[in-house]
């Protein structure tokens, strides 16, 4: 497996591999990997002649500047695991290497970054854009991989990809679970071991709301979720949605055929997690 720090270089690389002919998979990560990473790494090296991951812990997507300096760095594991799942390649470039100057782009995703993680961590999304189109003009994958865990995410990088007519096809890969159902998470890392029992009720908590929705409306449904995560003194709940799948804007009764995505955000002590459930139309 190869890693390269230097942006000039992963270009280089990455241009000897399209003109030889071989097809690219990009996996976008910011390390502290996980099984849901190299699930995502693992469907790249099958459906792509290369396998490229990066590792980038990015600061301009991160609001809370504790949160940026506390989020796991761990490079040396990180790379022994890529290398036994089938990575060829590792980009893994400084801030200075991605960001010769403070960014001064902003993006404006209209409605799609208004709500849940767009409205808790205003502008983080044009954090995640601008990284993301970087590493895809930088490397100019055929495929790239990302996680359900972060629906929104996914969906305003489709959105860029869209807008912007990069020539790449994104894949959303499922939602990996510890076996308690614990969406697994890099931030999992920070938990204490009684904070990390209880995280566990962030998923069953969507459950609840799974099963409830059919038979009660949509406010009920988020009492009930506030009420049930109430119970548990770590957990803060910082929103509960229940929302279009695609558009992501908030619904107020289930009479579309359309997919629902249930979708929380929550601090278990101090570390903030997500997820959701996406529930068919």
């Amino acid at each position: 497996m190869q890693i390269i720090s230097s942006a000039a270089a992963i270009k280089q690389q990455t241009e000897q591999i399209r003109s030889s002919g071989k097809t690219i998979g990009l996996v976008p990560t910011m390390g502290a990997l996980h099984e849901g990473h190299l699930q995502l790494l693992r469907t790249a090296a099958q459906e792509n002649s290369v396998a490229v991951c990066s590792i980038f812990v990015n600061p301009t997507q991160f609001n809370n500047a504790e949160d940026f300096k506390l989020y796991p760095r761990l490079l040396e594991a990180d790379a022994q695991l890529l290398k036994e799942n089938n990575c060829q390649v590792l980009f893994a470039p400084a801030v200075a290497e991605m960001y010769t100057e403070a960014l001064q782009l902003k993006f404006d995703f209209g409605a799609l970054e208004t709500v849940m993680e767009g409205q808790f961590r205003p502008g983080h999304f044009t954090g995640v854009a601008a990284v993301v189109s970087k590493l895809f003009h930088l490397i100019k994958p055929h495929k790239a991989y990302f996680g359900q865990k972060d629906l929104q995410q996914f969906a305003i990088i489709n959105r860029l990809v869209t807008d912007l007519s990069f020539d790449l096809e994104l894949v959303c890969h499922p939602i990996v679970r510890e076996p308690d159902g614990l969406a697994m998470s890099s931030r999992n890392r920070r938990l204490a071991p009684d904070e990390r029992e209880v995280a566990t009720h962030l998923y069953k908590a969507l459950q609840l709301a799974a099963q409830t929705l059919p038979h009660q409306s949509v406010p009920e449904v988020k009492t009930a979720v506030i009420n049930y995560l109430a119970q548990y003194e770590p957990i803060r709940l910082e929103y509960f949605e229940i929302a279009d799948a695609l558009t992501l804007q908030p619904v107020s009764n289930l009479q579309s055929k359309r997919n629902t995505a249930l979708c929380i955000a929550a601090y278990v002590g101090e570390v903030r997690l997500i997820d959701n459930l996406v529930i068919a139309g």
